[in-house]
């Protein structure tokens, strides 16, 4: 589908911005999912971040994932996209597997831990942790929006 923005003064509309980003949610043999938490934030999320010009969204994955966790990935498939409404951030989310590397934190991240399921619950916001477990559930992807506190209910 093509989509065309205007950004004519003439017509009384500007164009909106937006920023992609891209996560990985990288999943263990024994179901372990990687998480870090953010250095500047505290919150636990998905290792990821803004999508380079010059990139393709897998690249970017790939590099996130290390530069924030020191693990090289395998990517599998795109598993959901979410838009924060507030922000104007669309991230697309790609499910992947462990490929080298050993764990350590970075400028962004202050820890770097393998989660269950149920310890991504625990510990992460909704907005984040269903992205991982939207990831686990084989039926995407999704695509979902929120306000970057709350889900909001998909329009169909």
């Amino acid at each position: 589908m093509l989509l065309y923005m205007s950004n004519s003064a003439q017509e009384g509309q500007s164009t909106p911005l937006h920023s992609v980003s891209v996560a990985g949610v990288v999943v263990r043999d024994d179901g372990r999912l990687l998480a870090i938490r953010r250095a500047d934030n505290g919150h636990w999320e998905l290792p990821g971040g803004v999508l380079e010009l010059e990139e393709t969204p897998e690249a970017g994955v790939r590099r996130e994932v290390w530069e924030e966790t020191g693990i090289h990935v395998e990517v599998d498939e795109l598993t959901g996209v979410y838009k924060n409404t507030t922000r104007g951030v669309v991230a697309l989310v790609f499910r992947c597997k462990p490929a080298g590397g050993v764990e350590r934190t970075s400028s962004e991240s202050a820890a770097v831990e393998w989660l269950t399921p149920d310890e991504v619950t625990q510990y992460m916001a909704e907005v984040y942790s269903i992205r991982l477990l939207d990831a686990l559930d084989g039926a995407g992807p999704h695509v979902r929006s929120h306000d970057g506190r709350r889900l909001t209910p998909n329009a169909g």
